[in-house]
């Protein structure tokens, strides 16, 4: 959510930034805001007004009663009634014309950073760099699932009966990879400075609201029937929710936490489910990073988090790239964004393992989430970053690791938490 400053003094840059997301939809929304911020601003100039009237009249009634003039005193507690009446339904309207404002405000999207490229959509996203080579080996490499039922560590088809489609069992040494990656990446991020954190699994309405729009809610999130509850999409959703309405020292920021969580996702849309593979499930688990700072140390941090990655994935000798998201694909909360993707020698191209996001003070408005600073309390700004989502991890793992014999090589980081063991073996 922007600051409505901007509406009311700059009203052609958030026009001029709705029409670099293409969504010109939203355009009268900017008109709507402004002309309910006129309403708004005259209700309480109104209401003042009618409270300084009412105070005056307080005055002089004690006044007259003094004086014994009982009729024009009980005549002016007369009019103090009624401009308590209309106080009472000016209150209302005002209140009224809040809720719309928020209502629209939600919608409008986030100003975009003037580095992002403009594009309609991902077709449009630019590769920044590439880091280890994106090779192809002179044998075949099978499609990951299958790779994992030669292992005997997939089994899709007892999920089918359990639970539908969308939904894995992992199995002997895939589940132990599956879960290494995790152990992995969560001590990783812990020797960079970061504060571990398991987060609820769960969050509330408010908070779902405070830190995703609309359209990404009713895409991705799983309500609980007859409770004010949603299972999350990632951990960002509850560590940012962690500090709604909260009051932070700035002396105190940043505050850098990294955060595990198993992640649900309805995944509704054009990518929809994988039927056999692992890509695109209901459910995975996910190590996470979230930074709080000062709005002028974000895109430092930016660049810092989506590096980590980097370094995590080429710590296991796996071949990644970064690229930058266009303003059309962009979340609307979304100041400026980066995916890390790992090279598939199968398919011989990129895929997405990994997303890095500056969201300027948008959630935090949403939110409540200030910093105490000399000057008065500001809105501080929110990031996020995948360190790791598995299975993908694992998917990249499989194919780069793949031998010609059917073994799938482990990463040298990965065997302590594997028990020692340096390669799985086809049955």
């Amino acid at each position: 959510m922007i600051d409505i400053k901007l509406i009311r003094e700059k009203e052609e840059i958030v026009k001029e930034n709705i029409k670099k997301k293409f969504q010109d939809e939203k355009l009268p929304l900017v008109d709507e805001v402004k002309a309910l911020d006129e309403l708004g601003r005259k209700l309480k100039q109104e209401k003042d007004a009618l409270r300084a009237k009412r105070n005056q009249f307080s005055d002089e009634i004690g006044v007259l009663f003094k004086e014994k003039c009982i009729e024009e005193a009980n005549k002016k507690k007369q009019e103090v009634v009624e401009i308590n009446n209309k106080l009472e339904e000016i209150e209302k309207e005002e209140k009224k014309v809040e809720e719309q404002i928020r209502e629209k405000m939600l919608v409008i999207p986030n100003i975009i950073d003037a580095s992002v490229p403009i594009g309609k959509d991902d077709s449009c996203n630019v590769e920044i760099e590439k880091f280890g080579e994106p090779f192809v080996p002179d044998y075949e490499i099978p499609y990951h699932a299958d790779i994992c039922e030669s292992l005997s560590g997939l089994d899709k088809e007892s999920a089918g009966r359990t639970s539908g489609n969308g939904f894995y069992y992992l199995v002997g040494d895939i589940a132990r990879l599956h879960e290494a990656t995790i152990a992995y990446a969560r001590d990783f991020m812990i020797e960079k400075g970061f504060t571990y954190c398991i987060p609820p699994f769960m969050i509330k309405s408010d908070v779902v609201n405070g830190v995703m729009s609309f359209a990404e809610m009713d895409a991705m999130m799983y309500k609980i029937e007859g409770e004010d509850l949603y299972l999350i999409g990632t951990s960002e959703h509850s560590m940012i929710g962690k500090f709604k309405g909260q009051l932070i020292d700035e002396k105190d920021l940043p505050i850098a936490m990294t955060s595990y969580s198993p992640c649900f996702r309805k995944e509704v849309g054009a990518h929809g489910l994988e039927e056999r593979g692992l890509y695109r499930v209901h459910q995975f688990e996910k190590q996470e990073m979230v930074v709080l700072c000062k709005p002028e140390d974000a895109m430092e941090w930016y660049n810092k988090m989506w590096q980590f990655t980097v370094e995590f994935f080429r710590s296991m000798g796996i071949s990644v790239r970064t690229l930058e998201c266009c303003s059309g694909d962009l979340a609307d909360l979304k100041v400026k964004s980066c995916d890390v993707e790992a090279w598939s020698p199968r398919q011989q191209k990129y895929f997405e393992v990994g997303s890095c996001s500056t969201l300027g003070d948008a959630q935090a408005r949403r939110l409540g989430i200030r910093m105490k600073t000399e000057n008065g309390n500001q809105y501080l700004a929110t990031l996020n970053n995948t360190v790791i989502a598995s299975p993908r991890a694992v998917i990249a793992i499989l194919e780069q690791c793949y031998q010609k014999d059917g073994s799938v090589k482990i990463p040298k980081v990965l065997q302590p938490y594997m028990g020692g063991l340096e390669v799985m073996k086809p049955n």
